[in-house]
């Protein structure tokens, strides 16, 4: 009977032990969740300052806190002082490059040699690059440091479509291209103004890059996830091994030097779709043309 007893009492004994150890360790979970809970919110701060595990935890926890909060606040400083220097920049020269053009433009329409007439006009056309490349570069500082941000809403393909290449089909009869808008149809979600600023840098590139008598086709292409807007031309293509770089800030590739721009479009296009839950993605095949996708959600 007697040893009953003891076995029952150790059992007992067992099970308060066990029930124990369960409650320390259900309330140790309960801290550690309120713990990562509070970091999240950004609300951390350490309960106890004892010399038990959980106190040495929150202890290296606020640290890495305080140092990861740290680096953010240098890192955010770091880009407000680029954002500055680039505005900065953008203001103190608007005055010399709106100059510059008009002086090219006076001695332009001075009797000049041949020579001369060159001059005038080289200088004319960088002028107008210097002040392109300085709003471009404003506009993307702006955009990855959230100054200007997107608004993405369900809107309407075709209306963005449609007004983006209006925009681009005087430059393609002068140039001797086929600019076609396939009827479209169908909503996606995104901010209309940067949309057609993006679909506006696909198009440029596609007038640019195609020779006299090619064409430019702008279409959309549905998927179940995104909708596409979808600009193909019949230009000379895209080397595979380039492909990956054209989208870099002032990427040029080796044979387009001589062509006009900064090569700072299709970086800024994949700012604009990043920014709205999208991306963009060429195909291409030299000597055949591209097709640049820039992908939007769906609704």
């Amino acid at each position: 009977m007697t040893g009953y007893i003891v076995a029952g009492l150790a059992l007992a004994a067992a099970l308060v032990i066990v029930v124990i150890d369960r409650w320390r360790t259900v309330c140790t979970v309960k801290r550690l969740d309120r713990m990562m809970e509070a970091a999240i919110k950004g609300r951390f701060t350490e309960e106890t300052f004892d010399e038990s595990r959980l106190s040495a935890l929150e202890s290296r926890m606020a640290r890495y806190l305080t140092a990861s909060a740290l680096s953010a606040r240098k890192v955010q400083e770091q880009k407000d002082q680029i954002s500055t220097l680039i505005s900065d920049i953008s203001h103190q020269t608007k005055t010399p490059v709106a100059n510059l053009q008009l002086y090219a433009q006076l001695l332009a329409e001075q009797p000049l040699t041949p020579q001369g007439t060159e001059c005038a006009l080289a200088i004319s056309a960088q002028a107008d690059k210097l002040q392109t490349l300085i709003e471009v570069l404003v506009k993307t500082s702006r955009l990855e440091n959230g100054i200007l941000a997107v608004h993405p809403e369900p809107s309407e393909l075709s209306a963005v479509m449609e007004r983006a290449a209006a925009q681009y089909l005087p430059k393609a009869r002068e140039k001797g291209l086929t600019l076609t808008a396939l009827p479209a149809a169908g909503t996606a979600v995104f901010d209309p103004k940067w949309t057609e600023e993006a679909l506006c840098n696909l198009l440029d590139n596609a007038v640019k890059y195609t020779p006299s008598g090619g064409t430019v086709t702008v279409a959309v292409k549905h998927y179940d996830m995104f909708s596409a807007l979808q600009v193909t031309d019949t230009g000379p293509g895209i080397p595979e091994g380039e492909q990956a770089r054209i989208f870099g800030r002032f990427y040029r590739s080796a044979g387009n030097y001589q062509q006009e721009g900064v090569g700072i479009g299709l970086y800024l296009t994949r700012q604009i779709a990043e920014k709205q839950g999208g991306y963009v993605k060429v195909e291409s095949v030299p000597g055949q043309g591209s097709t640049f996708s820039l992908f939007l959600p769906r609704p």
